[in-house]
């Protein structure tokens, strides 16, 4: 009995394969349509995107096209290739307008560009266009099933561009070009508020302004420590505990020090 189940089943995949080997060779299009949906059903989607590349250009302006360009948009998304799934996503919807599949097809459409974002230290074109799509959806559907979704997606994407800020600020930092850093973590804070980075944002701007003071020429060293000074105390109005206080503290103690000298 399993031995004849086991045949049963070769001969079953053999037609199968044999059946969609002919639809690929085959002239008629509705054939290869036939073939590509029952591979979709089937979520053998890398056979059926071979068939709807074959025919989606007879197709476009059939009856059954908005059906098939939905399956290929979908076919490319499953098997992730996001770059090619977001355009036709995009197409489906701008061929479509009326489409009950609109909504959904222009949530897909703004995810795929989210999952091109690279990490945050590479360029991030892909991460702004992802935001810019995901924020239109959300305006456009402000009630859809999907907003929780896009909403979590545009944060994600949002804390990426953030974190990316803030490192390119501390870079300045890492390789003493304490001015840059000091205009660097300013805007950092100016643009991002509420950041989680805020208390280290403070830190950092001190620790850079410290320098730049302590190491400055004569005539600029009394204004610069005063500076300093003052990013001390926008650290400690912003948390009197923090984690940096032992460090800071001991910045203050050398600022104070040198301070004395303009005192005379």
């Amino acid at each position: 009995m399993k031995k004849f189940l086991a045949l049963f089943a070769f001969i079953v995949f053999f037609s199968s394969c044999s059946e969609y080997q002919k639809a690929l060779k085959s002239e008629d299009i509705a054939v290869k349509f036939d073939m590509a949906t029952k591979m979709y059903d089937a979520k053998k989607y890398g056979k059926a995107i071979r068939l709807f590349e074959q025919i989606a250009p007879a197709y476009k302006g059939k009856p059954q096209a908005e059906k098939m360009f939905y399956m290929y948009s979908q076919s490319l998304y499953k098997t992730n290739q996001f770059y090619l799934a977001g355009y036709q996503f995009e197409s489906f919807a701008s061929s479509y307008p009326k489409s009950e599949k609109i909504e959904e097809a222009l949530f897909l459409g703004a995810k795929c560009f989210s999952k091109l974002s690279p990490v945050y230290s590479l360029d991030q074109v892909d991460t702004y266009k992802a935001i810019e799509k995901l924020q239109n959806f959300i305006d456009v559907y402000p009630e859809s099933q999907y907003l929780a979704d896009a909403n979590a997606i545009a944060k994600a994407l949002r804390e990426k561009l953030e974190k990316k800020a803030y490192e390119n600020a501390k870079i300045y930092n890492t390789i003493s070009n304490y001015k840059a850093a000091i205009v660097a973590f300013d805007n950092f804070i100016i643009n991002y508020p509420g950041t989680p980075y805020k208390e280290d944002a403070l830190f950092y701007k001190l620790d850079s302004a410290y320098n730049l003071a302590i190491n400055s020429v004569p005539s600029k060293m009394e204004e610069r420590l005063k500076e300093a000074k003052a990013a001390y105390a926008g650290l400690i109005k912003h948390k009197a505990d923090t984690k940096y206080k032992a460090k800071a503290d001991e910045m203050l103690a050398r600022i104070d020090t040198d301070l004395k000298q303009f005192t005379k």
